[in-house]
């Protein structure tokens, strides 16, 4: 078929190979115009889903909006089949949704109706949920509303990080969405209603969330600390001697101690919680590369009793 494909971050390039590979006409690539970046912001960095477009050597289009007068013409220009959308960050009008043939359908990645919006994963992690999974949706207007034609489930094991569930989620996609074309192209891709219970709603993560509250019980800071890693990661700071340092801690393990939340309980890096206590296992000194928990410690020596804390209140 003819595919409009539109999509961003490293999550959305497994759907666009998979595509490719099985030899659907991608038309063009609806992207993020590129950014400022590199250590003085003087380089332009594409997305991955631009970069992998140029090796490809397909047409790129980058619009800040799809709302002006412009974009439901050009659009419609392209003459596709379906459009394809994989975490593109866009809103796509009526006139964008109803251009294609037989319409556009979004990879979501949750079981809707649960966590609809822009940060699924991350959302599901630290709310401690058991599983997620991928739809293949139908979609309207509405924020993540639409018919859902396909989904594939996922269990999240306690020591998965919200990178190691966007890496699963992305390859399990990938298929879903292959699966999901081949039915549609044959007119055998049905569709359900969502449920109309059960919505919840994944607001993007601000930058006021990423404190750890050591109040909190074990596994509640074990999920806060997962589900914000790698980015934005979830943070603490402790004084290493040279005054308080911010350490972001990526990954952990909940472990049977206990103490006054926040202190460091064994030179092996337990530390109490409001109720249990959680053992680091990855962590991030600024301005450093992540490390595993020995190499960390090696450097950081950090003592039995110190004190780990993220606001006034600690």
């Amino acid at each position: 078929m003819r595919i409009v494909f539109m999509g961003a971050p490293d999550f959305a390039v497994p759907t666009l190979r998979a595509l490719i590979d099985a030899d659907h006409e991608i038309i063009t690539v609806y992207t993020r115009e590129p950014k400022p970046g590199g250590r003085r912001g003087l380089h332009l960095a594409k997305t991955p889903i631009h970069r992998l477009a140029d090796q490809m050597s397909i047409p790129t289009l980058t619009p800040r909006s799809l709302r002006n007068a412009s974009a439901p013409e050009i659009f419609a220009d392209h003459a596709a089949d379906a459009a394809v959308v994989v975490a593109y960050g866009l809103i796509l009008p009526r006139a964008i949704l109803d251009a294609p043939r037989l319409g556009c359908f979004n990879l979501h990645a949750s079981l809707l109706p649960r966590w609809r919006g822009a940060a699924p994963i991350q959302r599901a992690i630290m709310a401690g949920d058991r599983e997620t999974g991928v739809c293949v949706m139908r979609m309207d207007e509405g924020l993540d509303t639409g018919p859902v034609g396909l989904e594939q489930r996922l269990a999240i094991d306690s020591r998965a990080t919200a990178g190691d569930v966007a890496a699963d989620l992305a390859r399990i996609g990938a298929d879903l969405m292959k699966r999901a074309l081949a039915l549609l192209a044959n007119g055998e891709l049905g569709f359900s209603p969502q449920a109309a219970e059960g919505a919840t709603y994944a607001s993007k993560i601000d930058k006021s969330e990423t404190p750890i509250d050591w109040r909190r019980d074990a596994k509640a800071v074990r999920n806060h600390i997962h589900g914000l890693s790698p980015s934005p990661g979830a943070w603490s700071q402790i004084d290493l001697g040279h005054g308080p340092e911010r350490i972001k801690i990526l990954r952990a393990q909940v472990v049977e101690a206990a103490g006054e939340p926040g202190t460091v309980l064994s030179e092996d890096l337990a530390i109490a919680c409001g109720r249990g206590a959680i053992q680091i296992l990855e962590a991030q000194r600024s301005g450093k590369q992540a490390m595993g928990r020995e190499e960390f410690q090696r450097g950081a020596q950090i003592v039995r009793g110190a004190r780990f804390t993220s606001n006034d209140a600690l």
